[in-house]
């Protein structure tokens, strides 16, 4: 059985596996909080990381674009999420399909759809450089200046003076091989126009792009391309300070995780440090054991000083899961899937208490799901959408199963 690359579409066979260890320091208590079912999306879709796939709009309203179905094409519909009813209505489809693009919500409230890859699934891969851009007043896609270096699975970062920073991504190597890219660029809304900048010092891509509370950004693990269709983690960080010219050093390495770390989350917490989450297996370890598991392990950074630290583990591994920050200062970590297999989304959620240092099982979630939308809503509840429900041995027939269901989190 063999169970396609969320990245990239390459396969890789699956073995029998050992049981995996038992977390250790994990101390979950009561559950808290619920999930309640709301109205299916118009079409289903899921949203590889590292973009959120979804957007909340200054009208409260979520917008989601693009994505790809259970055939690994990529999809140009879009669709916006009424909390108050809890219902989805179409909107203005994007001007090409994209699938592993980023959206970022720009300062005047539009929203930025960057790279990505475009039409039916095919090999080789090849990213687009296109960029275009939502007008929640008018429901409508506008292209806007391209890209320099086409790329997907890349980061966009909102900088303080309304610039976008998009930073790494993957692109082809060749006619059969694709490799990280150390590229960045910066992009002006006001004259729709990107500027080349100086590279990161470390290739990467698939990396969550966190923005720190002095305006720098940390750049946190992601993948590297070792071969056709293979990628290994890395645990190197880095820190952009957009008061450096862009054009000579703007890049400053920091911090290593204790872990490489690739299909994690890195989510800023209200006290300006950052936790990253679970990601795929790290493969062999610094004690020469090896665990073809995802991670339950959690580190936490500050940017005072630049050092990780270990956190408290998650009640379970995880990745290609989503990191959300409520309105409440908690960390709600929603589904995700085990590497090991890549066969079923999980209904397990957890909200961790940043002050305890605890983790808290939610009750389950109503669909169990992988590579799924997810933003935080206005009232402080959580939405989550779409998806990959099942795939690999978990189907009949090898094909993905890819959900249009969404439902909500109430704390």
């Amino acid at each position: 059985m063999t169970r396609s690359d969320p990245f990239t579409g390459g396969s890789s066979t699956l073995a029998m596996l050992p049981a995996p260890d038992v977390p250790q320091g994990a101390v979950p208590v009561a559950a808290v909080g619920s999930w309640t079912a709301a109205k299916d999306m118009p079409t289903a879709g899921y949203w590889a990381l590292p973009g959120d796939g979804a957007t909340l709009l200054d009208d409260k309203t979520v917008l989601v674009a693009g994505g790809e179905d259970g055939a690994r094409n990529a999809k140009n519909d879009c669709a916006l999420f009424k909390p108050g009813p809890g219902e989805w209505e179409t909107t203005g489809s994007l001007t090409i399909s994209r699938r592993l693009h980023t959206q970022t919500r720009l300062a005047n409230g539009q929203v930025l759809v960057v790279g990505g890859i475009t039409g039916p699934f095919s090999q080789p891969l090849a990213p687009v450089a296109a960029a275009e851009i939502y007008d929640p007043g008018s429901r409508s896609w506008t292209a806007t200046g391209a890209l320099h270096q086409a790329r997907f699975s890349h980061s966009a970062t909102l900088l303080p003076n309304g610039t976008v920073l998009v930073a790494g991504g993957i692109a082809p190597r060749d006619t059969q091989s694709i490799t990280a890219l150390a590229s960045a660029e910066i992009f002006d809304p006001q004259t729709g126009e990107w500027t080349e900048i100086a590279p990161m010092h470390d290739a990467r891509g698939g990396h969550p792009a966190v923005p720190l509370r002095n305006g720098k950004v940390l750049m946190v693990g992601g993948m590297t391309a070792i071969g056709r269709a293979l990628f290994s983690g890395q645990a190197f960080c880095e820190i952009f300070d957009p008061a450096v010219d862009p054009t000579v050093s703007p890049w400053t390495p920091t911090g290593s995780m204790a872990t490489v770390r690739k299909s994690h989350q890195a989510t800023l917490l209200a006290d300006g440090t950052v936790l990253v989450t679970g990601g795929d297996s790290q493969g062999l370890r610094q004690d020469w054991t090896y665990s073809p598991y995802s991670q339950w392990t959690t580190e936490r950074f500050n940017p005072g000083t630049g050092v990780w630290a270990p956190a408290e583990n998650m009640p379970t591994g995880r990745s290609h899961h989503r990191a959300v920050a409520m309105k409440s200062g908690k960390l709600l970590v929603i589904g995700g899937t085990d590497e090991s297999t890549f066969d079923v989304g999980y209904q397990n959620a957890a909200v961790y208490d940043p002050g305890a240092r605890t983790w808290s099982d939610t009750g389950g979630m109503v669909t169990g799901r992988w590579a799924f939308a997810a933003v935080g809503l206005d009232d402080g509840r959580v939405l989550a959408a779409g998806g990959m429900t099942r795939s690999g041995a978990a189907v009949p027939d090898s094909a993905d199963v890819v959900t249009a269901t969404s439902e909500i989190f109430t704390a």
